[in-house]
């Protein structure tokens, strides 16, 4: 069985975030999902959440393409997490390019894949706090 991985906030879940996870999901058989907790959000990427932890989890695991998701609560983790769940593949967006390519030195293929360009979370938020704005 090939083995994935892939990490993300997953906020506000949109077509893009289905887009990514169904491209990783097609690089193996079985699709492992680091989901960023609340604390890791807030401390070390300095976002906040429309939706917490639990509820995001739950919202991924409904979604077809994954099959298991894990807490993401530090950076460093995602070295550890390729040997613990035997990864083959691990996926990222490729704006990440580059900042995971040590995995390869573990045997671990790495994939940075274009994201769907005309979607975010980030860009989602603004466009509400924008409507908001007009609308008071």
């Amino acid at each position: 069985m090939k083995r994935v991985i892939t990490y993300g906030t997953f906020d506000l879940i949109h077509y893009g975030h289905i887009n990514l996870l169904r491209r990783a999901r097609a690089l193996g058989d079985y699709l492992i999902v680091g989901l960023s907790t609340d604390e890791f959000n807030r401390d070390m990427k300095n976002k906040q959440c429309y939706f917490s932890y639990e509820t995001r989890k739950e919202l991924l695991e409904a979604i077809r393409y994954v099959d298991l998701v894990i807490p993401e609560e530090n950076w460093e983790q995602k070295r550890s997490d390729a040997l613990l769940y035997r990864v083959d593949v691990f996926v990222m967006g490729d704006d990440w390019r580059g900042k995971f390519d040590f995995l390869e030195q573990q045997g671990v293929e790495v994939v940075y894949l274009p994201r769907t360009p005309e979607i975010s979370s980030t860009r989602i938020k603004e466009e509400l706090k924008t409507i908001r704005r007009e609308q008071s």
